[in-house]
Formats: C-alpha cells, sequence, structure tokens
C-alpha cells in the first residue's frame, strides 16, 4: 500500500467513540475559538473583498454561509476560512520545523458536513482528523526551509478531513489525498518579506481547491495514489524522505496545539506576555521614555517575527506586516497594553509613536532559548527607561501554551469579545451551547445558527482607511515609461 493509501485507511476508520473525553473536550474548546475569530473578522476590508467574489461566482448553494447567505461547497469553504484566518487570532501547532494554524481546516470541515447533512459527531470525529494529519505531517515532513508554505500539510488534512465528512470509501477517499497531495501547494514567499493580504488567503484558497478535488474524487476521478513516495512526488520534490505508521496514529494531536492569549502571531505570544507584565508594574509609560527595548528569543520567532531570514521587520504599512512584526507587536503593547484587533487599524499602525517606537525595539535569538523551543515558548525582555532602571521579565509560556492551557472559560471570554459587535449575546450564547452539545446535534444545527449573524457594514472611517491604503501601495508600484511597439517580425 502506499502511503496516500495507508492514509485513506486511517480516515475511514477515524470515529468519534474512540476519541477520550479530554480530547473532545480539547477540539470542542479549539471550534468555539475559531468561530470567535469568524465572528471577529465579520466586515474587514479583506474578508468582505472575499464575500463579493463568492457572490459575483455563485450566490447560492447548498452550504450557510457564516453571516448569512449560501454558496457551494468550495466556496464556502473560501469565504468561512477567510473568516477564520483573517484576524490571525487562531489556533497554532508547534513543530521544531514547521508551524500552522490546523483549524484552517475548520472551514472546509464544516461545508462538507452540512452539504452531506452529516451529524455533528462525524464533524467532531472529521475535525479531529484533519488536526491529527496536519500536525503530524508538521512533525515528520516539514517544508518551511524547502521553500514551501504550511498549506503542504493543509492538503493531506483538507483533503482527509472533507473525506471524512463526507463518509467516502477507503478507494474515493485514496483519490481526493493524492490529488489533493499533488496540485495546490502555495509558496513561503506568502509569508516572507513584504507581506501582502494573500498571507491570511492562502490556506482558505486551498481549502476551497481541496474541497473541490474531494467533490471530483467522489464522482469517480482518479489520482495518483504514488503522490508521497512515487517518481518526482511530494517526498522527492519538496519534503524528502519520511514516513509515518497511520495504523498506529489516534486523534489526540490535537490536545499538543495552542491558543492565542494575544492578537498576534504565535511565535509573539510569551514575548508579550513579558512586556505586558512590566507595563502593567511600571504604568503609565510614554514612548519618550524608553530609551530602548530589548527581546532574546529562540530562533524560529527570529527569523519569522524578528528581522531574520524572512525579512526586515521595522518597515510596517499594513496589517500583515504588523501582526508578523516582533518589534511592532511589543511597541503597540507597551504603549496601548493589549495587542487585539484595534492594534492593527490603519491609523493605530501608521502613528509616530509605534512607528517611532518600534525602531527601538531589538530583537536577537539565542540558543540557549532556541532549545527549549517548541516545548518551551522561552523569550527575555529588558526595557530600558531613559531616567530609570533597567527592567527584565523572563517568559516560557503564556496562558494558552500547552503548560498553562486555555479554559472553556477563557475561551468563551475571547469569542464574547471578539462577536459582541455584531452578534447578540442571546445568539452568542446559542452558538456556544451548540458547539459544547455538538455531539449530541447535527452540522446543520450549528450553521443554521452561524447563519444567523449579521456582519456590520463598514463604516465611513474604514471605508477612507481602505482607500487610502490601496493609494499608499500604488504610489509604492513604480511606472515604466510605455516604449514604442517593435514591428511583428516576418
Amino acid at each position: 500500500m502506499t502511503f496516500i493509501q495507508r492514509l485513506a485507511d486511517f480516515s475511514v476508520r477515524a470515529d468519534w467513540s474512540d476519541v477520550p473525553a479530554k480530547t473532545r473536550d480539547a477540539i470542542k474548546l479549539r471550534l468555539l475559538d475559531s468561530l470567535g475569530c469568524a465572528l471577529g473578522a465579520l466586515g474587514s476590508e479583506v474578508t468582505s473583498r472575499v464575500r463579493a467574489h463568492v457572490e459575483e461566482l455563485s450566490n447560492q448553494g447548498p452550504c450557510t454561509l457564516i453571516g448569512g447567505g449560501s454558496a457551494p461547497p468550495d466556496r464556502a469553504a473560501l469565504y468561512n476560512g477567510a473568516l477564520v484566518r483573517y484576524l490571525d487570532f487562531n489556533d497554532s501547532y508547534l513543530a521544531k520545523g514547521e508551524t500552522c494554524h490546523p483549524s484552517d481546516n475548520l472551514s472546509a470541515v464544516l461545508a462538507a458536513a452540512e452539504h452531506a447533512d452529516a451529524s455533528g459527531r462525524d464533524l467532531l470525529a472529521a475535525l479531529a482528523l484533519a488536526y491529527q494529519v496536519q500536525c503530524r505531517l508538521s512533525d515528520e515532513a516539514p517544508v518551511r526551509a524547502r521553500g514551501f508554505d504550511h498549506t503542504a500539510q493543509g492538503c493531506f488534512s483538507i483533503g482527509a478531513g472533507v473525506s471524512r465528512a463526507l463518509g467516502l470509501d477507503r478507494e474515493r477517499t485514496a483519490h481526493a489525498l493524492a490529488i489533493c497531495a499533488t496540485a495546490f501547494y502555495a509558496l513561503r514567499v506568502t509569508r516572507t518579506g513584504a507581506l501582502s493580504q494573500w498571507k491570511g488567503l492562502a490556506f482558505p484558497n486551498a481549502a476551497a481547491c481541496c474541497t473541490g478535488a474531494v467533490y471530483l474524487a467522489r464522482q469517480g476521478v482518479t489520482g495518483p495514489l504514488e503522490a508521497v513516495e512515487g517518481e518526482k512526488g511530494f517526498q522527492a520534490t519538496i519534503s524528502g524522505p519520511f514516513d509515518i505508521d497511520w495504523s498506529r496514529e489516534d486523534l489526540g494531536r490535537v490536545e499538543r496545539t495552542v491558543l492565542k492569549r494575544h492578537n498576534a502571531e504565535v511565535h509573539s505570544q510569551s514575548a508579550l506576555e513579558a512586556v505586558l507584565e512590566l507595563r502593567d508594574r511600571y504604568h503609565p509609560l510614554r514612548a519618550e521614555e524608553i530609551e530602548r527595548v530589548q527581546v532574546e528569543t529562540f530562533d524560529v520567532a527570529f527569523a519569522i517575527i524578528g528581522g531574520g531570514e524572512e525579512g526586515d521587520k521595522k518597515v510596517v504599512r499594513t496589517k500583515e506586516e504588523a501582526d508578523h512584526s516582533l518589534p511592532y507587536l511589543v511597541a503597540v503593547a507597551l504603549l496601548d497594553g493589549q495587542v487585539m484587533p484595534a492594534q492593527f487599524a490603519s491609523a493605530r499602525i501608521a502613528a509616530s509613536d509605534v512607528q517611532s517606537l518600534l525602531q527601538r525595539v531589538m530583537v536577537t535569538p539565542r540558543p540557549e532559548l532556541s532549545a527549549r523551543f517548541p516545548e518551551e515558548m522561552p523569550a527575555r525582555v529588558t526595557l530600558e527607561l531613559r531616567d530609570g532602571p533597567r527592567l527584565v521579565r523572563e517568559r516560557s509560556s503564556y496562558p494558552g501554551f500547552r503548560s498553562e492551557p486555555m479554559t472553556w472559560e477563557s475561551a468563551l471570554g475571547k469569542f464574547d469579545e471578539l462577536g459582541a459587535s455584531h452578534t447578540p449575546a442571546p445568539l452568542r450564547r446559542a452558538i456556544a451551547d451548540a458547539v459544547a452539545d455538538l455531539d449530541h446535534l447535527a452540522a446543520r444545527d450549528l450553521m443554521r445558527l452561524l447563519g444567523q449573524v449579521r456582519a456590520p457594514p463598514p463604516t465611513e472611517r474604514e471605508e477612507q482607511e481602505a482607500k487610502e491604503e490601496v493609494h499608499s501601495w500604488e504610489q509604492q508600484i513604480p511606472v515604466q515609461e510605455a516604449s514604442e511597439p517593435s514591428a511583428p517580425s516576418g
């Protein structure tokens, strides 16, 4: 049997009755957290553009769009996935050579489960399966160093989760996985250099494409079953050699995923916790009082958000650049006392106080801290005041990390905070209750509630900020003088 066929066997066998109670609680908590992120993203500029795109192509279908409306399964996976991912506030999995957001799989699984009229138990089993597949491939087959994005492992997990939600047999699941494992990878440049809005849409796009591929396999379309180990397959061209014995795997990896306390890239969380503890101790602090902030961290954090191999982090103009800039995150946390969606408004990013302070934040990788990752997330923050003491705070984790797991009550608080602006309290409570009791409900019961949410229209200020952002980017595009057209040869 090929790797794909063995993974198909594992996918078909995945059953909610085999999931221990602790793991059941973990997957429900992450589902609630992901839906909170989706509610918080409703009405944002980027997700509104995705919504307009979906409606332009097809404004009806069997699957519910969060915030109202419907679409075909692949389009629902795209839009709902964009909502879950846009804030960059959803869960993460930390492996030594790869970091991913397993809740990115949610939108595709939701769409397939609703379309198949699956039970809540089957939805949860499919989601737990997707988590297991993406996380284990991140452990054993990291691709970041080879120039590929974590959507690579995600293509396998979406294929597995959607196939399971649709109840496909082994043969069709294998072909679905084979197509997904071949066709839809993104390059790592998605998350390096001058970041664009595609950073938050690369995985939703993969979710849409893979969902469509599974439906093709459902109709009997075949894929290359040797997609992993075959000639010029995944191992030969992307990952290098690896293997996973799927016959020995369970559905428990979800328990090792981490949730975010702060609306920021995951590797910043412990550093931000240290920064806010220092700020609380010496509040109020003005930007001009701070001489310098030194952040010592582990190598992965430095590479991705600290100014290492994935690009300069002192030039911050957009939300995407801000939430992946440790200097910006540290500066805005010191000034505002929080890192939440409000800290990524265009006006806040452009403000002189935070732009000035972020230039005085220095990030340095330390080998002794790198050796402790990913079992810990160590960071040491030194705050140097111009007319005051030199303050130091070190953290190895934060509330939401594996050593300090988020409780249901904390997740519910985050869900309420993100959804409060456009979801009334009774509806939020009904959604949370449905998640808690989903193994006794149908997938459609949850989606019916999510369809009752209404996205707020953009405010005049938001529309103006969007126009200014587009204008700013237009100014950065070099204009070349048109040359005289050459005469056609011959």
